[in-house]
This record gives structure tokens, sequence and C-alpha cells, in this order.
């Protein structure tokens, strides 16, 4: 079966069942899941489905994320007051990993000036301010995700395994009170995880908008996170009483 029949036939299983499983998926097309994959991020940069913790769903039945150039326009007080306070926390000489999205831009926009930092990024909006860096400047690559200007996939992966952070600043989509922070793509879920991991402390970023904001994958427990940087209180329901949270 030549790639554009298997993706028509992803499609029109989704379209009946809303979701399916990827292991269901590659029992159904008998296909090895290298070939999945294949066809799944073409149909995913084609915008017809939505990549999912362990399945797939149609992009049109997902809460979509504003793309980068639309978010850019919001908050965007809260967001440098978010970024003024996060700067003031990173310590003297140390590496820092920054996530994508318009939070951690800010961020990073403030700490390129800093000549004792190193700066480990994937962030393409970021990177293109690389003329002004006084910090130095390490670039993960990876395959560019139109929607926040991030670069993931194996490349980014594979760059990151031989890294380590001192700090790392991980954005978000969406807040849940009681599940953590999520995203809206399993690519960019896996940078953030893995980051959560390789850095000394993590550093959440995001404005108090996001609360209760959908977003499809949930990619880490508020307990992974040294601080949670926003501008506002978390709501009542909130749970993770332990968690510093440093208000903007």
């Amino acid at each position: 079966m030549f790639a554009h029949e298997r993706q028509r036939l992803i499609l029109d299983l989704l379209r009946k069942q809303q979701r399916i499983g990827t292991q269901e998926l590659a029992g159904h097309l008998q296909v090895s899941p290298a070939t999945l994959r294949r066809d799944l991020e073409q149909l995913d940069r084609g915008g017809e489905l939505l990549r999912v913790h362990g399945g797939i769903i149609l992009r049109k039945n997902a809460i979509d994320e504003p793309s980068l150039r639309q978010k850019s326009g919001l908050a965007t007080k809260a967001k440098k007051r978010i970024a003024a306070r996060v700067a003031a926390e990173v310590p003297q000489g140390a590496t820092v990993f920054i996530d994508g999205g318009t939070t951690c831009l800010e961020a990073g926009l403030l700490l390129r000036k800093r000549a004792d930092l190193v700066i480990l990024t994937n962030s393409l909006p970021l990177i293109a301010a690389y003329d002004s860096f006084e910090a130095k400047l390490m670039v993960l690559g990876g395959e560019r995700r139109a929607v926040s200007g991030a670069l993931v996939g194996n490349l980014a992966m594979d760059a990151i395994a031989r890294l380590r952070a001192d700090v790392a600043l991980i954005g978000a989509s969406g807040l849940h009170p009681q599940d953590g922070p999520g995203t809206t793509e399993l690519l960019e879920t896996e940078i953030k995880r893995e980051w959560i991991h390789r850095a000394r402390q993590a550093f959440l970023l995001a404005d108090g908008s996001k609360w209760n904001h959908g977003s499809t994958i949930r990619f880490a427990d508020w307990s992974e996170f040294a601080a949670f940087f926003t501008d506002k209180q978390p709501p009542p329901s909130f749970k993770s009483r332990k968690l510093r949270i440093l208000i903007a």
C-alpha cells in the first residue's frame, strides 16, 4: 500500500472512531512503527490530525492552540513581569534551557544580555535574536513546529541526550489545578519532559489566562517543578500546596 493510500485510510478510520491508539492503528494497517510515525508526521504537518499521548485525534475535534503570533499579543504586560521575576532567580554562571512559547521568549530576551550564562534553546524566535546575545548561545536542531516556532523531533531529542542544564524554563499551553500543566503537541511534550529531568531545577512559566485552558496532553506533575512563575494566585482547587509560587 502506498503512503497516500495509508494516510487516506487513517483519516477514514479517524472520522469513524474520533480517536485511535497508535498500536491499534499499526496493527490495522500492518505496518512498522517507523512507517506509521512517518505517515502521522506528514498528516500532522498538513494540519489534518493531532498526535496525542498514545494515539491520534482529528484536529477539528481538539481545542486548537493559538499561533505564536496570536499569543504574542496576549497578556504581554503579565508575561514581561513574569520574565523579569524569573531572570532575577537565575544564578550567576548557570546553564539555562529556554523552552518555546511567548513567556519563555520574554525571559530569554532578558537573559541573553547576561554574559555569564550559557543558553540552550529550541525556540526559533529566540534564536533569531542571536546577533544581540552576550550569553553563550547553543541551539538544538530539529523540525519546526509552525504554531509555536519550536524545534522538535528526533534531532532535538538526540541533542538533549548529550546536554545538562542548571535551570530549565518551561512554558505551557494550559494549566489544570489538579493534573498539572499541559500542551497540545506530543513532540513538544517529549522536549519539555526531557529537560525537566535533565535540569537541576525546572521553573514553570505561565500567566493566569492559562488556568483551565484546554490542552490535550499533560506533560508534568506540579511536584516536578522547583518553582512556578505566574501573575495571579492559583484557583482554590489548586492542589499542590508545597510548590513555590512566585507572583510577578
